[in-house]
């Protein structure tokens, strides 16, 4: 027997909620692996090639004077560095160091579902979840 719209509505609610929560438990226990929070983590792996500032920040949702607390924490760890943009002197880049890029590859290794979420769709399949995705959030 078809399910009503507001039993596939709470079936869909309650599916998002258990990736999410999938996908949080997985961050936060690898994360903890390494005493970092899971933002802390999120950040780091985004340093693996030199990147500025300001693509952690929109890579975490997150105000740039946010980041930097991040990046500080970080780095007093010794796991990123700050380095000019040889192409922009102003432009400050930051990258892992090679104790980063070792928890870097232990994260991945410890987050294969967070890492890769939607490793079992096709491509088509993607593309159809992220339309269906912005429908949602265009509405």
């Amino acid at each position: 027997m078809p399910k009503s719209p507001d039993e596939l509505t709470r079936e869909v609610v309650g599916l998002f909620a258990a990736v999410n929560r999938r996908y949080a438990q997985e961050s936060e226990a690898a994360a903890t692996a390494h005493d970092l929070t899971p933002l802390q983590a999120k950040a780091l792996l985004t340093t693996e090639d030199p990147v500025p500032m300001r693509r952690i920040a929109d890579h975490l949702h997150a105000e740039p004077s946010n980041v930097t607390a991040i990046i500080d924490r970080l780095e007093g760890r010794g796991l990123v560095e700050r380095r000019p943009d040889p192409g922009d002197r102003r432009v400050k880049l930051v990258a892992a160091t090679a104790a980063g890029r070792t928890a870097i590859a232990d994260l991945r290794a410890r987050m294969p579902f967070a890492g890769t979420p939607l490793a079992p769709l096709s491509t088509q399949q993607r593309e159809s979840l992220r339309d269906l995705l912005r429908l949602m959030l265009e509405a």
